[in-house]
C-alpha cells in the first residue's frame, strides 16, 4: 500500500535535486563563454551562457573609411550571430552535466527548455 507512496516521495525528492541543480547551473552560465568571427577576424564577438554580448573587437582598418559603415555593420551582425551559434552546444552540455546521474537520457530533451 505505501510502496507507491515511497516511489513517489522518491521523485519527488529527485525533482528537487533535479530543480536545484537546474538552478545553480543557470546562475553559472555567466561564466562561460563562445567568441564567433567574421571578415577573417577582423571581427570578433564574445558572447557568455545567458547570451548576452560581453565583448566585440573591430580591427582598427575597418575603421578607416565612413564608407565602409555599412561592411561593418554586417560584420558585426555576422560575428555576434557566429557567437550565438557556438555557445549553444557550451550551454547545453554545461545544463547536462548539472543533471547528470538525475535524468534518463532521453533523445530529443532540451534542458535549454527548462531554463525559462
Amino acid at each position: 500500500m505505501f510502496g507507491n507512496l515511497g516511489d513517489m516521495m522518491g521523485m519527488m525528492g529527485k525533482m528537487k535535486e533535479i530543480q536545484s541543480r537546474m538552478k545553480s547551473a543557470q546562475e553559472s552560465l555567466s561564466t562561460l563563454s563562445a567568441t564567433g568571427e567574421s571578415g577573417a577576424g577582423m571581427v570578433r564577438a564574445t558572447v557568455n551562457g545567458q547570451k548576452q554580448l560581453t565583448s566585440l573587437v573591430i580591427d582598427p582598418d575597418l575603421m578607416k573609411s565612413a564608407d565602409d559603415r555599412e561592411m561593418l555593420q554586417d560584420l558585426v551582425v555576422a560575428a555576434t550571430n557566429k557567437a550565438m551559434e557556438n555557445i549553444e552546444p557550451i550551454i547545453k552540455s554545461h545544463l547536462q552535466q548539472a543533471t547528470e546521474g538525475l535524468l534518463p537520457n532521453i533523445p530529443g530533451l532540451d534542458l535549454g527548455s527548462m531554463m525559462g
